[in-house]
């Protein structure tokens, strides 16, 4: 399920951080039951020694105005976050606790909710063309030969790039629902620009890629990563797409 949340200011400029996922991870984990927000956070859907959340975020649209000098970003007029989720109890939660709050708070800022709408993308075929709300993550840790860990990220087209997205998506597949996935792959054709972006998650520098995707294969597949995000670091806001093609 696809949410769409768009806020009111209730005093501009709305000035956040350049890298602000955490804030946004944050509002949404106090956005909903309390109970939902400690399993999710604590636990969440397991695979084997993989914990997933099941839920993604776009990155934050509107109107805006970088100052890389202080480091913030300051949108002015209305905004909207994008949230996705399979989990049904996820996405009735945060609707029910923002409209009866009527407010989300983004670090200091307070923004008020105007509306939401609510969308259910269903994939009807083995095909799907999607753009990225929020660049998608994938990536390996490495070990150098004195034993230091260094990581590897991949960007659409690379063989790796395939590889993990199909085995993220898989044990996403299997922690939802515990059973075994469909047979056959997603296969991942990138369409025109991919812009690599660098985001930094408390301190953590990760890299990720941004653009068009045509993905074909299992229609089950298709679903989970347009309901779900694709690739990892969902929570953090990553992965997050909507469907081009309805």
């Amino acid at each position: 399920m696809n949410l769409e949340i768009y806020f009111k200011p209730l005093r501009e400029p709305v000035v956040l951080p350049i890298h602000y996922n955490y804030l946004v991870q944050a509002a949404l984990y106090n956005s909903i039951d309390q109970e939902l927000a400690a399993f999710l956070h604590e636990k969440g859907y397991s695979d084997g020694t993989r914990a997933f959340k099941l839920f993604c975020f776009s990155l934050i649209q509107g109107t805006y105005q970088m100052d890389r000098v202080k480091k913030t970003i300051a949108f002015e007029g209305e905004i909207k976050l994008t949230v996705s989720s399979p989990l049904q109890d996820f996405c009735q939660s945060l609707v029910n606790v923002l409209l009866t709050k009527g407010v989300m708070r983004l670090g200091a800022q307070e923004l008020e909710i105007d509306r939401i709408n609510v969308r259910q993308y269903e994939v009807r075929q083995n095909k799907v063309m999607v753009r990225t709300l929020s660049p998608v993550v994938l990536y390996s840790t490495l070990l150098r030969p004195d034993g230091r860990k260094y990581t590897v990220y991949f960007q659409p087209g690379e063989t790796d790039y395939t590889r993990l997205f199909n085995e993220n998506l898989r044990k996403k597949y299997r922690a939802l629902y515990g059973t075994g996935e469909p047979e056959g792959e997603v296969e991942i054709r990138p369409i025109g620009t991919q812009r690599m972006k660098i985001i930094n998650y408390k301190n953590t520098v990760i890299k990720g890629y941004a653009g068009k995707l045509l993905l074909i294969g299992p229609k089950e597949l298709l679903q989970l990563a347009v309901d779900g995000g694709i690739g990892s670091k969902n929570s953090q806001g990553f992965g997050c797409v909507v469907v081009l093609d309805g």
